[in-house]
């Protein structure tokens, strides 16, 4: 008994330090600052890497096109070989008199040697924008707002930035993207605390490929796309080649950029995290297993202890796994508002985290099992 009431003690801990000590990363107040004027508007290509995207792209890309800038500006859409619509719709809309941003298409190649298809994309979009001063990196399920490329733009230029990132704000409609979404989102942060990633002293650094403003110059600094050619979690990857290089990062949560891709059962959301899950622990079958322990530690002994303590009524063991369940879910709740969903489903934060541990290993699984890396309608086998 004693032994226990120890490790409850330490999860207690471990919770104080989660919610005090790692950079507050439970918060969602990191947002743009509103909207600054410039005297000199920089130029901007905005690339978008595009497979097989026709119906979210019917939505999107006339938002993209018909962005309220200031300075000179335009749109690069890669057409990665997509087997739909998706060029002949950008062709049609390219032609619609009413947009305001010229459109340029890419017919994409196959991917290079070695290289992965979305960077390959980003790579051509990246050669046909040419000498631009900002790069907006933006995927296709993305809708912006008419005023979302002045905001980005006039944050890095005016707080002296080299990378502008939002995390795009994720469909939350389904119950399903209701439970997994906003843990998804939060466990990201717990990952990589913004407020780490935008401190220039910090080693921390990630971006949220959704939606990543970066200067061309430090963007071919960093050996562009070349750098991260092989990487699965591509934004991630930029982001810690850029902050490397010298560059300075800010990374916050989006008020009005958004994804509409829709994730209407649990098989498409557990298919979009078991993708890269693996990946995220370097395929190490070490650090898998302590992922899935440290997860089972720190979300799920709580309730154990809430239950068991009951059960046998031991108060001191109900008391320190309710402190621990407790301090979890007013970390949780932030995340929950900025999601629309309602406070009391903190409680259910340790069930999310409990199948983010099963896609994890579901994701080394298909690793150790030689089905690779399959997303868009092609197979990667990733390097160990």
């Amino acid at each position: 008994m004693l032994a226990l009431v120890v490790v409850l003690a330490v999860l207690d801990a471990t919770w104080l330090y989660l919610a005090l000590l790692r950079g507050f990363f439970w918060t969602t107040s990191v947002r743009l600052a509103p909207e600054r004027s410039l005297d000199r508007w920089p130029s901007v290509a905005v690339v978008v890497p595009a497979r097989d995207e026709e119906e979210v792209l019917r939505l999107t890309l006339p938002r993209l096109l018909a962005m309220d800038y200031p300075g000179e500006a335009k749109v690069v859409l890669v057409d990665d070989r997509s087997g739909d619509g998706t060029g002949f719709l950008a062709r049609a809309l390219a032609a619609d008199p009413s947009a305001r941003l010229p459109l340029t298409i890419v017919a994409g190649t196959e991917p290079a040697p070695r290289w992965m298809g979305k960077v390959w994309a980003m790579e051509q979009g990246r050669l046909a924008a040419g000498a631009v001063d900002y790069v907006l990196l933006t995927d296709a399920d993305i809708d912006h707002p008419p005023r979302s490329l002045r905001r980005l733009v006039a944050q890095a230029e005016t707080d002296g930035l080299d990378v502008v990132s939002l995390m795009a704000k994720l469909r939350a409609v389904t119950g399903w993207e209701r439970l997994v979404v906003p843990a998804f989102v939060y466990f990201f942060a717990q990952l990589y605390p913004f407020s780490w990633v935008n401190r220039r002293s910090s080693r921390t650094a990630a971006a949220a490929g959704g939606c990543i403003l970066v200067r061309r110059a430090a963007l071919e600094g960093a050996g562009a796309f070349e750098s991260v050619r092989g990487a699965v979690i591509d934004d991630v990857s930029l982001g810690r080649a850029l902050k490397s290089s010298g560059s300075t990062l800010w990374l916050g949560f989006a008020d009005d950029v958004a994804s509409i891709r829709p994730y209407d059962r649990l098989a498409d959301l557990w298919r979009m995290v078991a993708r890269s899950a693996f990946t995220q622990l370097r395929y190490s079958p070490a650090l898998l297993a302590g992922t899935v322990v440290g997860l089972l530690f720190t979300f799920l002994l709580p309730v154990g202890a809430v239950v068991g303590g009951a059960l046998a009524g031991d108060l001191l063991v109900l008391l320190l796994g309710a402190a621990a369940w407790l301090l979890m879910a007013l970390t949780y709740v932030p995340m929950l508002r900025y999601y629309g969903v309602t406070p009391l489903a903190s409680v259910l934060l340790p069930f999310a985290a409990s199948l983010y541990a099963a896609m994890t290993v579901d994701s080394a699984r298909r690793h150790w099992f030689g089905s690779g890396v399959a997303w868009k309608g092609r197979s990667y086998a990733v390097s160990r």
